[in-house]
């Protein structure tokens, strides 16, 4: 275990930004980097992205808010952009597990209830951001308490207002 304690946080854009869009609000995510960093001692949040031509300004911006985006190259099926990071975030998130002294996981995805098990067992998760309070897996619900906390009661906080 690392000597320095090292909040790393793994967060699936794409779950996180569709679960609160669905709630009617935007979120603000250079506040979300605050708020990981102030209340969690969050040192490197790596945000997992589906890459899209022409989108280079939107990466630009989470970089400079303090991200670590990683990329999945997407396929497009219909009109449909498909980019579902789940393996990305699972792999990265062991590529740095020698480096992080525990871990918070963003996604309220059932596809993660492996690694969220796994980093519980070993001591090293800390918490788990679910986006909405009212909607994710129920393969999740078994590290509610303590683990949990919920985008959704942030609103005031989090949202995205226009200046």
């Amino acid at each position: 275990m690392p000597e320095e304690n090292k909040i790393y946080a793994f967060i699936d854009s794409q779950n996180l930004n569709l679960s609160i869009e669905k709630l009617g609000w935007r979120l603000d995510f250079n506040r979300f980097r605050k708020f990981l960093k102030d209340k969690y001692g969050v040192k490197k949040a790596f945000l997992f992205m589906g890459y899209v031509s022409g989108n280079e300004a939107l990466y630009t911006a989470m970089q400079e808010k303090g991200y670590i985006v990683v990329f999945k190259p997407t396929l497009e099926n219909d009109g449909i952009i498909k980019g579902n990071c789940d393996a990305e975030l699972v792999l990265h998130c062991m590529i740095e597990y020698k480096n992080f002294s525990q871990a918070i996981i963003v996604s309220g995805d059932g596809d993660f209830h492996c690694l969220i098990e796994y980093l519980e067992s070993k001591k090293k998760l800390l918490k788990v951001g679910i986006p909405n309070r009212n909607r994710y897996s129920s393969l999740l619900k078994k590290f509610r308490s303590p683990y949990f906390f919920y985008v959704s009661d942030l609103r005031s906080k989090l949202e995205f207002k226009k200046r």
